[in-house]
């Protein structure tokens, strides 16, 4: 039983943030497109509304490069943000390309079925 309450704790712990919360009550299977940003930056906050009508068919998770633990990814992305990848692969900077994002979870929509 403590066992069970201590990983109850843990798990409420790591499921404070709403988007996490979600992501622990539902076991989805959903790409995760990472958005590499700082602040302010207004292109981010411009992709960021143009991807809102499709939130549900991937977990956005945002890193700000402008932290010191994320200084290879500030080397990296300091004159291109926005900068999204998908599931760990680079698939688009500067400004959202829907076609291309579409294209790519369509993909993987597909070879996740066809693992099924």
């Amino acid at each position: 039983m403590l066992w069970f309450l201590s990983w109850m704790t843990l798990k409420q712990a790591k499921c404070s943030r709403p988007l996490q919360r979600l992501l622990c009550e539902t076991q989805t299977n959903l790409p995760v497109l990472t958005l590499f940003t700082k602040k302010p930056c207004p292109l981010c906050d411009e992709a960021k509304a143009v991807l809102e009508p499709y939130k549900h068919k991937f977990i956005l998770q945002e890193i700000d490069i402008s932290l010191p633990h994320n200084s290879a990814w500030f080397e990296k992305y300091k004159y291109d943000i926005p900068v999204f990848h998908l599931n760990g692969q680079f698939l688009m900077k500067h400004r959202v390309d829907m076609e291309k994002l579409e294209d790519h979870l369509l993909k993987l929509e597909m070879q996740d079925n066809g693992s099924r």
